[in-house]
């Protein structure tokens, strides 16, 4: 198994109804070279302009992106390229990110390559520190990489953490 962090940005608050935006992977390993980035143009009429704001993009520019069925297809290649046996969703805002890719993959391809579970990554911090109150914590300490909203940069920050997790002794089976 392969640990894949995934950050999306998105017009709104739900899938369908609103539209992903874009959204970044990276595999956690050292190098942290192994990264996906995906724009989809909208497929809801409606959005919230705060929510759009927040990515950095404007609506002429999110219209102009691609299909979303190429680019799930090509997110769910590059997951088969890129990791060995099933990958395993982590996410900084689990709840949010993972809404977006299920609903994506299962609309488009009709299928998720992540299977039906992810983890948090303040709840695994929170667990190594035996500290539920813990949340933002790790965010301030282990991020390296800006949290700008580009998602590939803000899920190579949330990579970074998971990493200084692991040199801090959390295991991080590959098998």
């Amino acid at each position: 198994m392969s640990y894949i962090v995934v950050d999306v940005e998105a017009d709104g608050p739900i899938p369908a109804k609103y539209s992903m935006v874009c959204f970044g992977a990276v595999v956690v390993e050292p190098s942290l070279s192994k990264t996906f980035y995906g724009a989809v143009k909208p497929i809801a009429e409606y959005w919230v302009p705060e929510a759009l704001a927040v990515s950095g993009f404007s609506r002429e520019q999110h219209l102009a992106f691609a299909d979303p069925e190429p680019v799930m297809r090509d997110f769910a290649w590059w997951l088969a390229a890129n990791s060995e046996g099933r990958p395993i969703f982590i996410s900084d805002n689990l709840a949010f990110d993972w809404q977006w890719i299920n609903w994506y993959f299962h609309a488009y391809l009709g299928h998720n390559p992540f299977g039906f579970s992810g983890r948090r990554i303040g709840d695994l911090y929170c667990g190594m520190k035996m500290d539920t109150g813990l949340n933002a914590e790790w965010k301030q300490r282990y991020r390296q990489t800006q949290h700008d909203h580009h998602p590939v940069n803000d899920a190579k920050g949330n990579a970074e953490a998971l990493l200084a997790f692991k040199a801090l002794g959390l295991r991080l089976p590959t098998r």
